[in-house]
């Protein structure tokens, strides 16, 4: 996700690195810091690749450098972002550096189709907690740490269900609004 972050803001326009470094910091840093030992192998291996290039920044001298998009890293990155890895869609974070880039597909039915994706997702029953193979709605909880946890991911669930509904141009099944649904997938904790 560090690469679709670097490649979707070097399509927006050419920066410097320690620009490019803020911009990703500010986008995934409360959840995931980037550190420059991250940042620059992932710069270099997009640079190796061909997806980016690097030049000499001539107002600030030599020492530093402008990074920009070639044509192959803007192909690259809207591949990644019209099909997104599974994992891409389930997890929180990984979905959210997707949708801060989605605008940058030119065609609204391949970003439908992958609103789409995380919207069946999140539609599927499921808990952070079970017995057997049913997931626990937070009603069946006593403990009311865990509680809450269930009970903060069907607000975030339901709000951003609501939301995809919205950029989809659906309108809510009657049980969300009514909030009588029962529970369904919260959002998957970031990957470590």
């Amino acid at each position: 996700m560090l690469e679709l972050a670097i490649l979707g803001f070097l399509a927006e326009a050419p920066l410097p690195g320690h620009e490019l470094r803020r911009r990703v910091s500010q986008l995934t840093g409360y959840t995931r810091p980037v550190s420059d030992g991250s940042l620059y192998p992932a710069i270099n291996r997009l640079t190796k690749a061909g997806l980016i290039e690097r030049r000499a920044d001539p107002a600030a001298g030599a020492a530093r450098y402008v990074l920009s998009l070639t044509a192959a890293g803007r192909a690259d990155m809207l591949q990644r972002l019209r099909e997104p890895a599974d994992h891409e869609i389930t997890d929180f974070t990984r979905f959210y550096i997707v949708l801060a880039f989605l605008s940058h597909l030119p065609d609204v039915t391949e970003q439908h189709a992958v609103l789409r994706r995380r919207l069946e997702f999140l539609e599927e029953p499921a808990s952070f907690f079970y017995d057997k193979d049913r997931p626990l709605r937070a009603e069946e909880i006593t403990d009311p740490y865990r509680r809450g946890m269930l009970l903060t991911a069907r607000a975030t669930s339901r709000a951003e269900r609501t939301w995809l509904r919205e950029a989809l141009g659906e309108k809510p099944p009657a049980f969300d609004t009514a909030g009588t649904e029962s529970d369904r997938r919260p959002p998957a904790a970031p990957a470590s």
